[in-house]
This record gives structure tokens, sequence and C-alpha cells, in this order.
């Protein structure tokens, strides 16, 4: 009986070791990533017409690096519209020194497409250029 209950406590204890690792593990740091894809807006915009599903199968989650001209700048929401189709966020401080017209690279992780304002979505990005 008292090895049955020994067992049953280093089980219990075992179970609860991993669900503390699975729960508190450490958040992605995109900056750091390597990116799966350098792509344009343009050509993100084609494949997506072709065929979104697998467009969103290819680049959901993943780090991509996406080259174009911001359109709008939203210091507030610490965010650029970059071609009039990529709604891009940053996560840390938003910088001083960007301009409307200036062409850019971006590095970023894809969230997905927003139908009702027609706008591609990354998050977390870092200006590689």
């Amino acid at each position: 009986m008292k090895k049955k209950v020994i067992i049953l406590l280093f089980v219990i204890l075992a179970v609860s070791v991993a669900f503390y690792f699975y729960v508190y593990k450490e958040h992605r740091s995109i900056a750091n990533e390597t990116s799966e894809y350098v792509i344009s807006v343009k050509s993100f915009e084609k494949e997506f017409a072709e065929n979104d599903s697998l467009a969103n199968l290819k680049y959901l989650d993943k780090t991509v690096e996406i080259k174009g001209k911001i359109t709008t700048i939203e210091p507030e929401n610490k965010a650029l519209i970059i071609d009039e189709k990529l709604f891009a966020t940053f996560n840390g401080v938003f910088p001083n020194d960007i301009t409307v017209g200036q062409v850019l690279t971006v590095k970023g992780r894809f969230v997905g497409y927003d139908d009702l304002l027609e706008q591609y979505k990354i998050d977390q990005i870092t200006i590689i250029n």
C-alpha cells in the first residue's frame, strides 16, 4: 500500500512539473528568429488572390520579411501601414525616424488577413533596413 502511494505521488509530481513547463514556456522572440519567407507586399497579395487557403497555411504564424513603402504611420497604435495593404505593429518602442513614403523591409509574425479592412496583418515587427 505504501509503495502505491509513493508511486502515485511521483506520477502526480511528474505531471505537475510537465504542466508547469508547458504553461510557462518562454515566448517566441520574432526579432531573433530567422525569416522563413522574404517577400514584397505585392507578391504577398498575389499569392492570397490566387489561393487564400494555401497562402494562409504557408504564412500563418510564420516569421516573414516584407518589403514595401510606408503609406500611413500610427504612433498611437505603434503601427505602420505598408503599401496600403499591410498593417504592421511594433511590440516595443515605436521608432521616430520613419517617414511616409519611405521604402523599408520589416520582419514580423504573420497573423492573418482582415476581411473587413482588407489588410494583411503582422505583429512584433522590427525594421530590417
